[in-house]
């Protein structure tokens, strides 16, 4: 390569551009996301998969609902079971709620599902641990249980309220669990861009899609945000990880 034809000096233009830009990159995601990425891989590598039993069940139980789902005869349990609906009473519902957490749609593929519970699940689970990874899944998914009867009883003229047509149909799946995790896994760590970033991607979604999926998911933030705030003021609140913790992703 000639160094007459400017190749030379572009490429290292490039080159040098591209370095520029990747150190601060870097530095914001290791002081943004490098304490719990790096707890997870260290209990990763203490435990292999065993660190994280409460992702490893929930990702059986998710493939053996949608299995019986699909059986003629099982399909009626799995609704009695774990199917949730808005005209429920809330005993029944109440009762329903944790099986309905793992429940997936049936019309949707459940391999993005597993992927998201895999990966959301197993960093919370790693960082919080499975005791309360589980009990702010439960909350979110209540969270958006209490919104779709909420937006029922107003009707669809009321504030948030929603055509009674998609407040009728089963309402399952740990979309919203795996939103409010997130989200509560990043406030603990006080990755407040992280955390920004998913609350606008909620408000952005119920502003392009309205549908009731994307009025829970922001009902499980919201409740994060409020259950934060009260560990928060109460003194309730696990201790908070050191931010810097990228140094193990270096070793």
């Amino acid at each position: 390569m000639s160094a007459l034809d400017g190749r030379p000096a572009r490429s290292r233009w490039w080159s040098g551009g591209a370095r520029a830009l990747w150190g601060p990159v870097r530095d914001f995601g290791r002081a943004e996301l490098g304490a719990p990425v790096g707890e997870v891989w260290r209990r990763l590598r203490t435990g292999g998969v065993l660190a994280v039993p409460l992702t490893l069940t929930a990702c059986v139980g998710i493939v053996a609902l949608q299995v019986l789902q699909h059986l003629r005869g099982a399909s009626d349990w799995v609704d009695r079971l774990g199917g949730v609906y808005a005209t429920l009473p809330w005993w029944q519902a109440l009762l329903r709620t944790p099986l309905s957490l793992f429940v997936p749609d049936p019309s949707l593929p459940i391999w993005g599902l597993m992927l998201q519970v895999v990966v959301v699940f197993g960093i919370a689970e790693t960082t919080l641990g499975a005791r309360r990874t589980l009990g702010v899944a439960l909350l979110a998914t209540l969270a958006g249980t209490a919104f779709a009867r909420y937006s029922l009883w107003t009707g669809p003229g009321g504030f948030l309220g929603l055509p009674t047509s998609d407040l009728l149909v089963r309402d399952t799946g740990p979309s919203a669990a795996v939103v409010a995790l997130g989200l509560y896994v990043a406030c603990r760590y006080r990755a407040w861009w992280t955390a920004a970033a998913i609350v606008a991607a909620m408000v952005i979604e119920v502003v392009t899609i309205t549908n009731l999926a994307g009025f829970e998911h922001l009902a499980g933030a919201a409740a994060i945000l409020l259950l934060t705030a009260f560990e928060t003021w109460t003194g309730l609140a696990p201790p908070t990880p050191a931010r810097p913790g990228a140094d193990t992703l270096t070793r």
